[in-house]
Parts: C-alpha cells; structure tokens; sequence
C-alpha cells in the first residue's frame, strides 16, 4: 500500500472514529436517561408494570400542554418563567368556578356551579392575556423574555395569593369540586387489563393532551405564523426583510404559550383536587427540561413537536423512577438543574460544532 493510502485510510478511519464520538455524545442524555431507567426497573420491578406505565403516561399528558408553550418562546431565543404561576393561577380560578353547589366554603356561591366549556375558556383567556402582556413588553421594547417573565411571575405570584383570600374561601384550599369537573378531566372511558382480573383507566386528559399535542404539531408545520415563528427564531433580520411581522408573531407565540398554560391550570384544578397558591410551583422548570431534552433549541429556530413529547415522556419516566426507588426527594431539584444544565451544554456544542 502506497503512502498516500496508507494517509487515506488513517484519515477515513479517524473521521469514522470523530463521527461516532459525536454521534455518542450528541445523544448522551438519551442513553443515560435510558441507563438510568434500567438501574430504576432493575431496582424496582414493579418500575415497568402496566399500572406504573399508565400512571408515566398520565403525567407526561399533564405536563406536556405547558411544555408545548414553553417550546414556542425557546424557538425565539427566549424562555417564561412566568408559566408555573399562570398554572396555579388559572387552577385556582377554574376550581373555584366549578366547586360543587353542595360545598359548605364554596368561594363564590351566588355563581353556582359554571359550564365546563366557558370556564375552559376563562382559563386559556386569561393564559393567553398574560402570554400577550410577556410578548408585547419582549417585541416592543426589545427586553429579554428572561427579565420579562421573571416579573410577570412575580406579579402573578401576587394576584395567586390575593385571589385564594377572596370570597368565602380565606386562604384556604379550593377543594369540593363538582362531579362534572372531576369526571371530564379525570374520568375514563379506556381501561387497560394489569393482570388478576384488575384493570388501569387512562384519564381523558391523556386523549385532550394527545389532540393539544396534534393541533401545535398541525400550527407549527402547516401554517404560516409556523413558518414566521422559525424563521424569527433563526434569524430576527432576515425575517424582517423577509416580511415577518416581529411584533405580531411575537406577541402571538407568547399568547399561544399562555393559552397552553391557562389549559394546563384548568387541567390541574382537577386532577390536583385540592387547590392551593403552590399549585403550579416551579412547573416551568420541567416544562424547560423537558424542551431542551426534547431538541428545543436555545440558539433559536429549531424543534420539533414529538422531540418535545419525548423530552417530557422522558422526564416523567425518570422522576416516577427515582421516587419508586426510594430517592431522596430533596436530590429532586439536584437532577433537574443537573438535566438542563446538561442538556444545554450538548444543544451549544451541537451550534458551535455546526457554526
């Protein structure tokens, strides 16, 4: 062999070798997350059993409405910490509208009991209201989404503690809530045998979460403000030339974000029961996670909506993992700062490796 090929093959087998190095590292969380979840079944069992499987998948529909929200601000560069708030608040709300008539502290009992279909609307009203505000202030007056959701999540925080004082309620939790409430969101018309002759209902959020999940797939993808929210993400001037409207498409990113989150309070008011000013505390950090899990790029213009329903399918697999396995719940925090930290070193390297 000639010296030229002998040069040839070193070069090939060492571009083979950088290839498959960053094909590993690309996708490290994925394998240490999947690692992680044969250690939890190994140490557990009853991890993996059908019972278990359904109650992962029910969290993960809880939580992924938020997350699809959150995708949207991350595709511009920007994030909401303001989204945990937004949830307790439109929970507390949407309980409180639907409290049985029969409740002896009813909060607001000369409304009675409201129809699901315009409290649902309420809930995503007002949502979508605070995602306005946050991308009115970040477009118009050019402020980071970071600064502006932090305020916003402290102002929300506020009304969140001002709102459970008001009417009959005084502080305390909002619980009692109608039948109808509890049945349409936790109610099940799918079962799935778990063996003895015993079954697990899948709760109907978990078909809403799956038709949310299609709907921002079909806006992302098959829509112009999808195009225009990318294209702004990847690259503010361009799309300006171009003729994107950087005010509007903004503000309507955020809207659609809160108008996840106003659906995620209304879903929480029930399935929570017992509604407090901590309900909805700190779901912005799994929603975050779960996008940067997920290929939700930081750098702007780059996701894709069954990376996010990974990213929080993952999530959940992992937290019900380590409670099963008795883990510390005070090392809880330490995992997820330690998953996003992780995983927005991968994402940056990914953008400079490619820049």
């Amino acid at each position: 062999m000639s010296n030229e090929s002998k040069e040839l093959a070193a070069k090939a087998k060492s571009f083979d070798s950088k290839k498959a190095f960053d094909l590993l590292l690309n996708n490290a969380l994925y394998i240490l997350m999947i690692f992680a979840v044969i250690v939890i079944q190994i140490i557990n069992p009853n991890f993996l059993r059908p019972s278990s499987l359904i109650n992962i998948l029910s969290q993960t529909a809880a939580y992924l409405p938020l997350a699809l929200g959150i995708a949207g601000c991350i595709v511009l560069t920007g994030t909401d910490l303001s989204a945990g708030r937004c949830v307790g608040l439109t929970a507390c709300i949407s309980a409180s509208l639907l409290q049985a008539v029969t409740t002896s502290n009813k909060m607001w009992p000369e409304i009675g009991t409201l129809p699901i279909p315009v409290v649902i609307l309420i809930a995503m009203a007002i949502g979508a209201a605070v995602g306005v505000f946050n991308g009115f202030f970040v477009a118009k007056f050019k402020l980071h989404p970071f600064i502006v959701t932090l305020g916003t999540q402290l102002i929300l925080y506020s009304c969140l503690l001002l709102y459970v004082k008001m009417g009959n309620n005084g502080g305390m939790a909002i619980s009692g809530l109608d039948k109808s409430y509890n049945d349409f969101i936790k109610g099940s018309i799918i079962s799935v045998p778990t063996g003895n002759g015993t079954s697990t209902p899948i709760p109907n959020y978990v078909w809403f979460a799956i038709l949310l999940a299609t709907v921002m797939w079909f806006i992302w993808n098959k829509t112009t403000f999808g195009k225009n929210m990318f294209a702004l993400g990847s690259n503010e001037e361009a799309a300006r030339v171009s003729g994107v409207n950087v005010l509007m498409t903004t503000v309507l990113v955020f809207a659609l974000a809160g108008a996840m989150y106003g659906w995620t309070g209304f879903v929480e008011g029930a399935r929570v029961g017992s509604n407090t000013a901590n309900t909805g505390l700190n779901y912005e950090l799994d929603g975050i996670a779960a996008c940067v899990i997920g290929g939700v790029s930081f750098v702007g213009g780059i996701g894709k909506i069954r990376g996010i329903v990974i990213g929080v399918l993952l999530l959940r697999l992992i937290f019900v993992g380590l409670n099963m396995a008795s883990v510390n719940q005070d090392l809880i925090y330490l995992v997820k700062g330690g998953i996003i930290l992780f995983a927005c070193a991968l994402d940056m390297r990914k953008y400079l490796v490619k820049k």
